[in-house]
């Protein structure tokens, strides 16, 4: 079972639709225990940083995510990516969960619009699991402001947005990362679903 941690500040129906979908179990909770029992964590995540992490902190799951992730995959989405790192200069500068080395900054593309939303082909960095069957320029949906600039070793793909985008990170363990919404991102979307729900076992 995979669980969709609630923390008031998730896509949270959009994602447990799309695992519906491809028959992964799951359970969108905030319950400790639910979360220790669960094969995998979700942490989806849409509006600013700062809130987030508020919301978050009040749900005194913080440690719970933090020690679960030694045994068992984790996957950030969007914001719930961003969440991951060390921090943000989103509004203010606030801390995170410290889970990937790393800093939230807006993306710097100028010319362009911002947020950076629509559909963008990634191209690939550095292998993940998540990609396995994906062919690179597939494309995937985006919608947000700010990016991840973090060590390139960390980077499995980016998208070319006036810079390179970061859009999925890996720690090379447990703690993956998809700046994209891969349950908006048609099939290749749920193939990497798919691909994290083999991670659950």
């Amino acid at each position: 079972m995979i669980a969709i941690i609630d923390f008031s500040a998730g896509n949270l129906f959009s994602v447990k639709n799309a695992l519906d979908y491809i028959g992964e179990s799951c359970e969108i909770t905030n319950d400790t225990a639910v979360i220790e029992k669960a094969d995998a964590l979700i942490l989806p995540g849409v509006g600013a940083f700062p809130n987030a992490m508020r919301e978050l902190n009040k749900t005194g799951l913080v440690e719970t995510i933090k020690s679960q992730v030694k045994k068992k995959p984790l996957l950030g989405i969007c914001l719930g990516m961003q969440i991951l790192f060390d921090k943000s200069y989103e509004f203010e500068e606030c801390g995170g969960l410290s889970l990937i080395s790393g800093e939230i900054k807006m993306i710097e593309a100028p010319g362009l619009k911002i947020p950076h939303m629509g559909w963008n082909a990634l191209e690939y960095q550095n292998s993940t699991p998540l990609l396995d069957g994906i062919p690179e320029d597939s494309y995937f949906y985006f919608v947000h402001s700010y990016m991840a600039f973090t060590d390139d070793k960390n980077i499995s793909a980016y998208a070319q947005y006036g810079t390179k985008v970061t859009a999925l990170v890996w720690d090379g363990a447990n703690v993956f990362g998809s700046q994209c919404h891969p349950e908006k991102s048609g099939e290749v979307g749920l193939a990497l679903l798919r691909n994290f729900g083999r991670l659950a076992g």
